[in-house]
């Protein structure tokens, strides 16, 4: 069973490093559109199948905030679980955005409910600070079924200094310490191209840490947040990415929502946003490509 990482490292290959992130509001829909629907739920997922379609063959991956789907009930739920069995239908590879963090029998149950059934996702992303012992039942889930996980390490968000960045001494930071336990994990749980099976969530808005945590953690496949509306962008991405593979890059309402920025969008349509997710997602991969 090829490994989930070993799944992305070829789709970076092939398509480049954009992550497509679903994180889909209901006002994100075209007006127009959403009208027609029988609930916000169908019309989010309308729109994600639109996106998808048009997106596939440019996008390495998908991601999903599950909040987005929470806030509409149990009809969002369904949207989400749609959507994640859509996009393996296409044969591409989603990341449910859960950063869940308990530990123990909660950790397994956790880990069986996103790794299989109607929530099935490629990867999961996970908060590491109660512990390798929130981890490990996730290792165990995903080495017998093919998945992976992406582990919060030093993220996008100002408030990451308020923990992340604590000085741990021997000039770490607390950030040094998930980095330094993943990288000893993936030492033993690892893929055909020398990644781990679990690798890092590592923002691309500080550029001058970039080269130094690449450099420090070559055997973590990094998913890049902070591309776009948060002030990351290409070059920043370009230097956590490694010999033109090691990441991938997300960007959320820069696509999915690009259809607003273009003219004569009164009366667009999920074809209209769909084109315009396109086109940003070609410009968002173009630029990264010529920074490598």
């Amino acid at each position: 069973m090829k490994a989930a990482v070993d799944k992305l490292f070829d789709a970076v290959s092939a398509r480049g490093h954009v992550c497509i992130g679903l994180d889909t509001s209901a006002d994100y829909v075209p007006p127009a559109q959403r009208q027609k629907a029988k609930n916000d739920a169908d019309a989010v997922f309308a729109f994600n199948k639109a996106l998808i379609d048009s997106t596939f063959e440019t996008a390495a991956c998908y991601k999903l905030q599950i909040a987005y789907y929470e806030e509409m009930g149990t009809a969002g739920l369904c949207a989400y679980a749609k959507t994640l069995e859509y996009i393996r239908g296409k044969n591409s590879i989603a990341i449910a955005d859960i950063k869940r963090g308990d530990i123990a029998d909660t950790a397994v149950r956790y880990a069986k409910a996103h790794f299989s059934g109607e929530f099935e996702a490629d990867f999961v992303t996970l908060s590491p600070y109660m512990g390798m012992d929130s981890i490990q039942p996730w290792l165990s889930e995903a080495e017998k079924k093919g998945k992976g996980a992406f582990v919060i390490m030093r993220t996008s968000n100002p408030g990451m200094r308020d923990f992340e960045y604590l000085e741990i001494g021997g000039g770490k930071r607390l950030y040094h310490a998930v980095g330094d336990k993943l990288a000893s994990l993936a030492s033993q749980y690892k893929g055909e191209n020398n990644y781990g099976l679990f690798g890092a969530v590592i923002g691309c808005t500080e550029k001058e840490e970039a080269a130094e945590i690449r450099k420090n953690y070559q055997n973590l496949f990094f998913l890049i947040p902070g591309y776009g509306a948060q002030g990351g962008g290409a070059k920043e991405a370009a230097l956590l990415l490694q010999n033109g593979n090691g990441g991938v890059v997300n960007a959320s309402r820069s696509i999915i929502t690009a259809w607003q920025k273009e003219p004569k969008n009164e009366k667009a349509d999920n074809n209209f946003a769909a084109e315009a997710a396109l086109k940003a997602a070609v410009k968002m991969r173009d630029e990264i490509s010529r920074e490598l």
